[in-house]
């Protein structure tokens, strides 16, 4: 049976991840704070290891140096809300990340396969426009930036293969965050009208399915040292998303655009592409906006806190 490490095995995308690993037959060492792993979908060969993102060096102790076919670094504080925007939040990410790829290279693990994110090149784009002034949300963004360099260099010199994934905005069941298709489904619930900037900035969802089969597909088919985009394949204006959603969901309900000023930075089309990932892995989404929100209100209503 091959085996994995897998790093915020508690979180949306971990838990998701450790469903697709295991229906392949992968043998997981699931890393989660202590007194923070409620979420883990245990089954046969589903190893939980309590893990602090400051004490990286102790997974000696719990993990045996063996061959592993991949760590996967999800672990990342601040992915929304406030420390989102706390630099010293987004610093000790950094770090952990880095002291993550030592320990993986020393374990034995043949690839090291952190999560990045879309916002790297949104940060990039709005930090190299003159004269614009960056929101503070663009310090995660900056933070992924650094860790994608500096794991590119260390990886190189350790001579453990890296593989940087990139998801443009994930969305579905089991994520309680204040974004944009959870806020948007919570308002209809409570038929509440929502609204948006106009929705002509490019955008693009990708469905926690689709994510955590696409991180299996990366490990075992990407190329050393390349970055892979996970997205639907089909970015679009925002306004496009939401009036699907509004079909899907809520077909009655006004969805108010123009109302809230948009104040990030518009990225160009060809930064959503995906075709390369779909060349060299194989992956490509399946499930359809409409239906992936169909799919996160139907969860959300089972919810004791959906409104």
């Amino acid at each position: 049976m091959k085996k994995v490490i897998v790093s915020g095995a508690n979180g949306f995308v971990g838990t998701a991840l450790i469903k697709e690993l295991v229906a392949h037959d992968y043998e997981v060492y699931a890393l989660a704070r202590k007194n923070h792993h409620d979420n883990i979908p245990y089954s046969q060969g589903v190893h939980l290891v309590e893990f602090d993102l400051a004490e990286v060096s102790k997974l000696f102790d719990s993990i045996p140096v063996d061959s592993y076919e991949a760590f996967y670094h999800l672990a990342w504080k601040g992915v929304s809300g406030s420390d989102r925007a706390n630099p010293d939040v987004q610093i000790m990410n950094l770090q952990s990340t880095l002291d993550c790829l030592k320990v993986a290279k020393d374990l034995g693990c043949k690839r090291f396969i952190p999560t990045g994110s879309i916002m790297e090149y949104e940060s990039i784009e709005e930090t190299y426009t003159q004269g614009c002034l960056p929101g503070l949300g663009y310090i995660y963004g900056a933070g992924k930036v650094a860790a994608h360099i500096m794991c590119m260099s260390l990886a190189a010199h350790a001579g453990i293969d890296l593989i940087w994934p990139m998801i443009t905005n994930t969305y579905g069941p089991g994520e309680k965050s204040s974004r944009l298709v959870n806020s948007t489904i919570r308002k209809c619930l409570a038929g509440i009208s929502p609204q948006f900037t106009a929705g002509k900035q490019r955008y693009d969802f990708v469905y926690i399915d689709d994510v955590a089969r696409a991180f299996r597909l990366i490990a075992e088919h990407g190329k050393p040292f390349h970055h892979y985009l996970i997205g639907s394949g089909h970015a679009k204006p925002l306004k496009e998303f939401l009036l699907e959603m509004k079909a899907a969901i809520a077909p009655n309900l006004d969805f108010i655009f123009g109302e809230v000023p948009f104040t990030g930075v518009d990225v160009p089309l060809g930064y959503f592409d995906c075709s390369e990932t779909e060349k060299d892995t194989g992956f490509k989404a399946a499930i359809s906006f409409g239906e992936g929100c169909k799919r996160t209100m139907n969860w959300w209503k089972m919810q004791n806190d959906c409104l």
